[in-house]
């Protein structure tokens, strides 16, 4: 699959996730859970390969209101405003390894493809160490996990999942664009949909 239909702009410490707040969803709202399970595998350089079984629950999707809100959010006032907006939200489903305890997620919009096939898109805040915030470390610059998952109309497929990104909107371009988005991915692989 190449780049450009990935939506996402290579080259830069930054890439751009087209879709992130992007109206033409599938119809968001309410709904049967939908159960992802996926492999990860961290694929930074600087760490040891590390593979675990992903879980991700989505009990609903995010409404257009919710989306326009968080977007209306990044673009007037910013990251730390957006991350408060995001944090405001209630809870969407949630994602979970199996060493770890479930966590929740606040967004989760999927779009629609070729075929039937499908991209699901979630972002939500991610867990603070308390090494982190008792040391305000750099690191709390970014506090968003982003996933970005594509599927066939059989539900398979794969993905990438970044623990800790920056959002910031590009005014030149009107879009969303993720620092470390592809210098520090965790690729999911053999996503499966393992339900409607």
């Amino acid at each position: 699959m190449d780049r450009h239909r990935l939506g996402i702009r290579v080259g830069t410490s930054a890439a751009v996730l087209v879709g992130l707040f992007v109206a033409g969803a599938l119809a968001q709202g309410g709904g049967t859970p939908v159960h992802y399970v996926a492999n990860a595998i961290n694929m930074n350089a600087s760490a040891r390969a590390i593979a675990t079984t992903v879980d991700i629950v989505v009990n609903r999707w995010s409404t257009d209101a919710e989306r326009e809100r968080l977007r209306t959010t990044l673009i007037e006032q910013g990251q730390d405003k957006l991350l408060k907006a995001l944090q405001a939200l209630p809870k969407v489903g949630y994602i979970k390894t199996p060493d770890s305890l479930s966590y929740d997620l606040h967004y989760v919009r999927r779009h629609p493809g070729a075929d039937g096939a499908e991209r699901v898109v979630l972002l939500t805040d991610r867990y603070i160490a308390f090494w982190e915030a008792a040391n305000e470390a750099r690191t709390l610059s970014y506090p968003f996990m982003v996933i970005e998952m594509r599927l066939d109309a059989a539900g398979h497929g794969q993905g990438k999942l970044t623990v800790a990104t920056k959002i910031t909107w590009d005014p030149e371009t009107k879009q969303v664009t993720l620092e470390n988005y592809d210098a520090q991915p965790v690729r999911l692989t053999d996503v499966r949909r393992e339900g409607k």
